[in-house]
């Protein structure tokens, strides 16, 4: 059996307590897009830069979290109940009992993409996302309608437009050709098999994700702090991204609001040049973008694994506009400034 610490008592008698729970978040949501109820979400992924702070913010506002690990170990050691007491963990042994005892499930689940594709990383990127969501569909699926949690949030990513120099793309622009648009169509075409008849589906399409503990930006600030920071390649390539506070904040709507439903594009408003960005990540560190890392020895260093870094995809967040979205950081200076407040 699989190591569960419970919050705070059996998952039987929070399943009973769920399932008066989702009653009334049904009927809150039928009135309104804010309801005051207490939530529980399970959540894959929940370890990694992004999970951890969509669980913080949860239980910030009183909600509780499960989390479902391939190691309660680890899991553990991120959330310890002394420090997380609304936390529960979950092995895989237990996925099934958390999600029918859970109101929302949010998938974050995947093998970072920023390391060199060889065919068995690139076998490893594809099941990592598919895997895990094929799994977590199955388990919402199977669950009885009773007991389904009402909202399933996916993550996806940016990539499955493609890239480009000159286009910009939308949630309605068609998917891209090259190996990460397929890896974005496999995964969004797993989440799709939720049974949208009772379950409603947000599908959020990432952006590169800007915050000091993770992501690219963790790389880039120490090489700016000696003096060696530059942009990637030419410099051109279009960087769509969005601050980790609006990127917690719009899977935490998504999760609350109906009309948060289909597509919706994880990214800010205002997306910019790469070479900007370096300039811009630069002044607020108040070091020089000076030292350009040239193509080939990110080729050399990432092999096809590059491609994240010298290519890039102009990503518009049209629907999270429409449905009134307010950003925190809707431009890159601002949104690095405050980034640089916490180094």
């Amino acid at each position: 059996m699989a190591t569960v610490r419970p919050f705070p008592s059996s998952f039987s008698a929070l399943a009973a307590r769920t399932t008066s729970r989702r009653t009334r978040l049904v009927f809150c949501c039928s009135c309104s897009a804010t309801g005051d109820e207490a939530l529980t979400v399970a959540i894959t992924g929940a370890t990694g830069f992004v999970g951890r702070r969509l669980v913080q913010k949860l239980l910030s506002d009183d909600h509780k979290v499960c989390v479902l690990t391939r190691s309660a170990t680890k899991a553990a050691s991120v959330f310890p109940s002394s420090a997380y007491p609304g936390v529960t963990v979950a092995e895989q042994g237990d996925w099934e009992q958390c999600i029918k005892s859970s109101n929302a499930v949010v998938n974050l689940a995947g093998m970072p993409i920023s390391t060199r594709w060889s065919p068995e990383v690139k076998k490893e990127i594809m099941e990592s996302r598919v895997n895990v969501t094929s799994k977590v569909v199955d388990h919402i699926n199977n669950a009885s309608p009773d007991a389904r949690p009402s909202v399933f949030v996916s993550a996806t990513a940016v990539g499955y437009y493609g890239t480009s120099e000159t286009d910009s793309f939308d949630e309605s622009s068609p998917s891209g050709k090259d190996y990460l648009a397929e890896v974005c169509r496999e995964w969004e075409g797993r989440a799709r098999q939720v049974n949208e008849d009772d379950v409603r589906l947000v599908l959020i399409r990432i952006g590169v994700v800007l915050g000091k503990d993770g992501g690219a930006l963790a790389k880039m600030i120490p090489l700016f702090m000696m003096f060696a920071g530059g942009p990637l390649g030419s410099g051109r390539q279009w960087f769509s991204w969005i601050h980790l506070d609006d990127l917690v904040d719009l899977i935490y709507e998504s999760i609350k609001n109906p009309a948060y439903r289909g597509v919706i594009n994880g990214t800010a408003p205002n997306p910019v040049r790469l070479a900007e960005m370096c300039d811009r990540l630069g002044q607020v560190v108040g070091r020089p973008s000076w030292l350009p890392v040239p193509e080939l020895a990110l080729k050399a260093v990432l092999g096809e694994g590059a491609t994240v870094v010298l290519d890039g995809q102009k990503v518009l967040p049209v629907k999270a506009n429409q449905l009134g979205f307010s950003y925190r950081y809707p431009y890159i200076r601002d949104a690095l400034k405050a980034i640089a407040k916490e180094l």
